[in-house]
């Protein structure tokens, strides 16, 4: 019903700034919650970042200072703005949405991050 395609991963090196996107097929604008996890091998997937309908934006404790959560309204995308990255940011990182309180998650497919010297 609604897809989500990642794109922006790659290899970086420590300390070096990386963005995500993540392009909507809905009005991005009119979606309830928007948000990026992320999942390192060996580990649960864990929320990063999320940004709801009227603008409200919350980090997790991990990346707060150094990443930003971020739309463009009128290309209907979803951004994750990294910097300052650590070998420990590596992992696949998820693009999510809800179009309303309590409905269905949409994920994207994923997009690797590799932070590494």
């Amino acid at each position: 019903q609604v897809q989500l395609v990642e794109s922006g991963g790659g290899l970086v090196q420590p300390g070096e700034s990386l963005r995500l996107s993540c392009a909507t097929s809905t009005a991005i604008a009119s979606i309830y919650f928007t948000a990026w996890y992320r999942q390192a091998p060996g580990k649960q997937r864990e929320l990063v970042a999320f940004i709801t309908r009227g603008g409200s934006t919350n980090y997790g404790d991990s990346v707060k200072g150094r990443f930003t959560i971020s739309r463009d309204n009128a290309k209907n995308t979803l951004y994750l703005q990294m910097s300052s990255l650590k070998p420990e940011d590596t992992a696949v990182y998820y693009c999510n949405a809800r179009l309303s309180s309590g409905s269905a998650n949409y994920w994207g497919q994923g997009a690797q991050v590799t932070v590494s010297s």
